[in-house]
């Protein structure tokens, strides 16, 4: 019966080690696997570094590491548990793994760069387990949700769903604006809203839905309408701007406000039965302009309140919404950047169509001119902000 000893010589048989000093002059060219426990990463790790615990490295590794020919060097506190996830790796695939010597103690005691890492509570980490387990996202990607800022244009039928994700998720500050109060017919679709704040401020009664979801949000409220004169205060430093909507004055504001300020919009809209979702990434992909130079004339394009909607449709597209800009947030997948995903709840189909940008558009085109911060309510009949 081999003894411990025996066992991690055998691993040494079979990989490379290598000293802090030769990893640290060639930090660029590997990727640092450190393999010890939580509590041990949180005092202090290699700047960088990816964090898979030893003990769930089989099975979590490879969502972490998706390059098997990337060279990797796999530290933990003394060189024991790195020599035995060395092995691990290469018996997994990985072709160039190395073991750092004398793991952390060591490259402290060299004096190496180190540093300590911003880490999770553990009350968060229970209540974004689920997020931690997606490799997409991990503490990683947890960490920059807790740091984003989305501004959600509206909390009505489409904010309403949006601001709830986002507040479940852990988006750490959620800005809402809305100058409108709660009324009993917002009811069947504003589910932000409860019957008990009826006749509260929008903004107020989406704020105590919000925190009392979770603690870790803050919640900005802007009583206030959205103007020519204040949009671009109100828009700096968020990171998204999803847009509830529902008149085109506003939409075209946002957008010009937004390509000045290059921050990308979430775009979403809903009429009776059908609904609509796209992202407009400045100077990236096309922008509302391209995608709608002018507006219908007022009659052609009633409102919610002047033609209904179906309640849950709000919920699906402001869902969608929220999928959205926490793609751009994280950097996953592919956002729907020049493409308009549209929903059809009585068929329960959707439909996607391509939308480019117009290189003559005169917000964002090849020859624009200098973008003008201006009101556009004679384009058509003002409605509500809000869906």
């Amino acid at each position: 019966m081999p003894s411990p000893r025996d066992l991690l010589n055998a691993a040494k048989a079979e990989i490379r080690e290598i000293d802090p000093q030769e990893v640290a002059a060639h930090l660029a060219d590997y990727t640092l696997l450190d393999v010890r426990e939580p509590d041990e990463y949180e005092q202090g790790a290699v700047p960088g570094a990816v964090h898979v615990p030893r003990g769930q490295l089989e099975f979590s590794v490879e969502g972490r590491l998706r390059d098997k020919t990337a060279p990797v060097a796999v530290y933990c506190a003394g060189g024991t548990r790195s020599a035995f996830a060395a092995k691990t790796l290469q018996d997994l695939g990985y072709t160039d793994v190395v073991s750092i010597t004398g793991g952390f103690n060591k490259w402290k005691d060299e004096g190496l760069v180190w540093s300590t890492p911003r880490t999770m509570t553990q009350d968060q980490r229970i209540r974004y387990a689920r997020h931690l387990l997606l490799p997409e996202v991990g503490e990683k990607g947890q960490l920059k949700l807790l740091d984003a800022k989305v501004l959600l244009l509206g909390a009505g039928g489409l904010g309403s769903p949006a601001a709830l994700y986002f507040a479940a998720a852990g988006v750490g500050t959620i800005g809402i604006i809305d100058m409108d109060v709660v009324d009993s017919s917002n009811l069947q679709r504003q589910i932000l809203h409860t019957m008990d704040r009826v006749g509260m401020r929008k903004v107020d009664s989406a704020k105590a839905a919000l925190t009392a979801m979770n603690p870790d949000v803050e919640v900005l409220t802007y009583d206030v309408r959205l103007g020519a004169d204040n949009i671009l205060d109100i828009i700096d430093g968020y990171d998204v701007i999803v847009d509830g909507t529902d008149n085109f004055p506003t939409r075209y504001l946002v957008n010009d406000a937004s390509l000045l300020k290059r921050i990308p919009v979430v775009h979403g809209s809903i009429f009776r039965f059908d609904g609509q979702v796209t992202v407009f990434n400045p100077y990236v992909g096309p922008c509302y302009r391209c995608m709608i130079p002018e507006p219908p004339p007022a009659e052609l394009a009633p409102s919610c309140a002047e033609a209904g909607v179906l309640g849950v449709l709000p919920g699906i597209i402001g869902s969608l919404q929220a999928v959205e800009a926490i793609k751009l947030i994280l950097g996953l997948g592919e956002p729907l950047v020049g493409r308009l995903l549209t929903y059809d709840a009585l068929e329960q189909s959707f439909r996607t169509f391509k939308v480019r940008r117009d290189p003559e558009c005169p917000a964002c085109g090849d020859n624009a001119g200098p973008i003008q911060i201006a009101e556009y309510d004679d384009l058509c009949m003002p409605h509500p902000v809000h869906a």
